[in-house]
């Protein structure tokens, strides 16, 4: 799991910044999760969980 701590600023670079944040993480997934913690109705983390899956053959280990 990785986390993304976004710092205090103007109300459009803070919205523009987690946005790009959490486009840059769903991008980067083929399998996973992507969290937006919300404190004081502001954005203060976004965490990305990734998932790798074995296929049937790569589980067995053919």
């Amino acid at each position: 799991m990785s986390a993304t701590i976004i710092k205090n600023g103007s109300e459009t670079n803070e919205k523009q910044a987690w946005l790009e944040v959490v486009q840059q993480h769903v991008g980067s997934l083929r399998y996973g999760v992507v969290q937006i913690v919300i404190h004081d109705s502001q954005v203060t983390q976004i965490e990305k969980t990734e998932r790798v899956r074995l296929d049937k053959a790569q589980a067995r280990g053919n």
